[in-house]
């Protein structure tokens, strides 16, 4: 079946068969409140996995980001270990304070911090002495910060929710508890700071392996990804072309567009469209690419 087939006989099942996924049905494992998050997509992503005959023995996610695929993963034994990867320091070392065994440390400072404008202010402009205290001010930025966005020319928030400010996305009970649920489950993730591109190529001729990839939206143009992420910059031809040969399986996430159904046919990689709503409840599809994406109509 050609990716054009596919594509239009998945449109014609969702409109019948396939709901927009409740968000707050699934599990929130992430400690981010992420621009791009992909906690709608997890009950796709488990469809995908579980169609495999044989379970993964790595899931790879090399641009893990908040890591909620990753997370799924490994909370839910979908693959034997997960590798999480993040090129930006900051929420690097997040993911490196929690897994590398610092999940109570960072439980307690976010415990225990008094939320008012001054501490947030002296905290946020003070140098980071370790990883950890630098995984509690990207932790904080992320919470503080307008849309969770901590890429440059973002700003804190001004009123909130309900008029709550600063403290308006402070669950410290709810945040302490997510990171210290990861650092139980810690001995079944690795997680590496670096290049996706390194990460991808040392795995990719792996059948045992599979890909998650959820790249910055900045493919034809995408003007979004610059302004959400520090790191997006990117080739995504080579992307598209790193696993023109790959023996691992992979599935992608992109931002629907002509470009990227363009270069997904050139390398003969079947496109399907997946319901989901945005930060504004708007109704919207997402494109997702894979060598085969038969499994979607299991």
């Amino acid at each position: 079946m050609s990716p054009q087939q596919l594509e239009i006989t998945y449109q014609k099942q969702q409109t019948t068969d396939q709901e927009i996924v409740n968000v707050a049905s699934v599990p929130k494992r992430s400690p981010f409140r992420y621009p791009g998050g992909k906690t709608w997509f997890v009950p796709t992503f488990r469809h995908w996995i579980r169609s495999k005959k044989k379970k993964p023995k790595l899931l790879v996610e090399p641009f893990a980001g908040g890591g909620i695929i990753g997370l799924t993963a490994a909370f839910e034994s979908l693959a034997d270990k997960v590798l999480m990867v993040e090129l930006d320091e900051d929420i690097a070392a997040v993911w490196t304070t929690i897994i590398h065994g610092e999940a109570e440390k960072l439980a307690k400072l976010i415990l225990t911090f008094e939320m008012n404008h001054a501490n947030v202010r002296k905290t946020l402009d003070a140098a980071s002495k370790s990883t950890l205290t630098r995984a509690f001010r990207t932790i904080l930025r992320n919470r503080v910060y307008h849309g969770g966005i901590m890429a440059p020319g973002s700003g804190l928030m001004k009123n909130g929710e309900n008029g709550k400010g600063l403290a308006s996305r402070w669950y410290a009970n709810t945040l302490a508890k997510r990171i210290m649920d990861i650092g139980h489950i810690r001995e079944r993730i690795i997680f590496q700071q670096g290049s996706a591109f390194d990460v991808i190529a040392e795995y990719v001729d792996d059948k045992d392996s599979a890909f998650f990839i959820d790249p910055p939206y900045t493919a034809a143009g995408k003007k979004a990804g610059r302004r959400l992420y520090t790191h997006h910059q990117l080739d995504h031809d080579l992307l598209f072309d790193s696993f023109k040969k790959s023996k691992a399986d992979f599935l992608f996430t992109y931002d629907d567009g002509d470009e990227l159904r363009k270069m997904a046919a050139s390398r003969k990689y079947e496109i399907a469209l997946i319901p989901m709503k945005n930060t504004h409840h708007t109704k919207m599809s997402e494109l997702i690419v894979g060598k085969d994406l038969a499994w979607l109509k299991m």
